[in-house]
């Protein structure tokens, strides 16, 4: 997945835009700012927009390429991230502290996906809050009528049983099934199908 990654953002474009995911801005709104944890994070988009809004932000992904063109873009709005580029269990030791979990369109590989989000869970303090977005099982009737991205394989999607199931120790204040129509670069356009929520850790 390393090599797709540097590829899909090898580009000088910004693969999924610059803008912050309409649900991840929309959510912050409500938080005070501090300290953030966001998973493959890509080119920066979320973690930018949490740093100009002030929050002290801790961001990872496999593609160096993702990372480079995050701090590009964190250079050109004077903001400052801390950045990491490889699975969470090859990183320096991160806090478990965190105030606030961004998982955005974190679509992670079946057999290591329940381990990692539990694994990612450990790293928010009691209290703290998950911010997550990410495209439904039902995604795959959208792709071919709408073309608005997302993985091909089932089990890299989400259904709000699942999100339940492998976050079990957060109290949701939304969890929805929704028809969205994204925004997001070249390839999140168009209508599609995400899971999303908000929601606070026991």
């Amino acid at each position: 997945m390393k090599e797709f990654w540097d590829e899909r953002y090898g580009a000088e474009e910004y693969a999924y835009g610059t803008a912050p995911n309409a649900w991840f801005a929309e959510q912050l709104k409500g938080l005070m700012p501090g300290s953030l944890l966001l998973a493959a994070e890509g080119e920066g988009r979320n973690a930018v927009h949490a740093a100009r809004l002030g929050w002290k932000v801790t961001a990872f992904d496999l593609s160096e390429r993702g990372r480079d063109k995050a701090l590009r873009l964190a250079s050109a709005h004077g903001v400052e991230l801390t950045y990491h580029v490889g699975m969470l269990h090859e990183l320096p030791a991160l806090p478990r502290d965190f105030d606030a979990l961004g998982l955005f369109f974190a679509h992670f590989a079946a057999p290591v996906r329940a381990p990692l989000t539990a694994e990612l869970l450990g790293h928010l303090r009691p209290g703290g809050t998950v911010l997550f977005e990410a495209f439904a099982k039902e995604q795959l009737r959208y792709q071919p009528v709408h073309g608005s991205g997302g993985p091909q394989q089932a089990d890299m999607l989400y259904t709000l049983e699942e999100v339940r199931a492998e976050m079990p120790g957060i109290t949701w204040r939304v969890l929805e099934e929704a028809e969205v129509r994204l925004n997001e670069g070249r390839f999140h356009q168009g209508l599609a199908r995400v899971v999303r929520g908000v929601g606070v850790k026991g």
